[in-house]
Formats: structure tokens, C-alpha cells, sequence
């Protein structure tokens, strides 16, 4: 899994590399089939003074890529509303593909047939 974390008009310290790396932790536990993960972190336009500070992340799996965003006033907040959104995602991602890899009804055995 390549991790790329990039900051717009933001200087990205280590601490705040740490704090992204220790949440995408979460994201890993719950599925591992991952191939990268792109992280921006960014300022907006200082006109939209209630939000500025940004955060995106595109996640990219076997067929599949998870664009999520989320702007807060504070760029740890971003993150923590980032993280969330993303671990939704991924587990919907996650279930969809446990539920379509069923088998098929007319393999299943009689008996399972019977009692449905």
C-alpha cells in the first residue's frame, strides 16, 4: 500500500503526517485490500471563513476508487470528519462485496433449497 499525504497552502508537520497515519490505521483494520491511499490537506479561500481548512482523500481498491472530502475550521477536525466518512464508506464498500460473492441458488445444496 503506497501512502501519499500532500498539503495545499499547508505546511504539513510531522505531527500532523503522525495524526493521519494513526487514523488510516482504522480504515486498514476493517479492509486491507488497499493499493493507495492520496491524502491533500488545504486552506481555502479566506472568504469562506466558517470552513477553511481542508481535507480529501482518494483511496484506491481492485475496481474501485473512494473520493471523500471534508472542510472544518480546524485542520484535526478535518481529519477526524474525513476518517469517519471514509470508514463508512469502506465498510459499505466492504459489505457490498461480501453480500455479492453469495453462491449461486441453483448450486446450493437441496436442502437449503427446501427451507427457503
Amino acid at each position: 500500500m503506497n501512502l501519499i499525504i500532500s498539503g495545499h497552502h499547508l505546511d504539513l508537520t510531522p505531527a500532523i503526517r503522525e495524526y493521519v497515519e494513526t487514523k488510516l490505521d482504522r480504515i486498514i483494520r476493517h479492509f486491507d485490500h488497499v493499493i493507495d491511499i492520496a491524502v491533500i490537506l488545504g486552506v481555502e479561500k479566506p472568504s469562506e471563513k466558517d470552513k477553511r481548512q481542508r481535507a480529501e482523500v482518494n483511496l484506491r481498491l481492485r475496481g474501485n476508487v473512494i473520493h471523500v472530502e471534508s472542510f472544518a475550521q480546524d485542520v484535526y477536525a478535518a481529519i477526524d470528519t474525513l476518517m469517519d466518512k471514509l470508514d463508512r464508506q469502506v465498510l459499505k464498500y466492504k459489505t457490498k462485496l461480501q453480500d455479492h460473492q453469495c453462491e449461486a441458488i441453483k448450486r446450493m445444496p437441496a436442502e437449503a433449497q427446501a427451507a427457503e
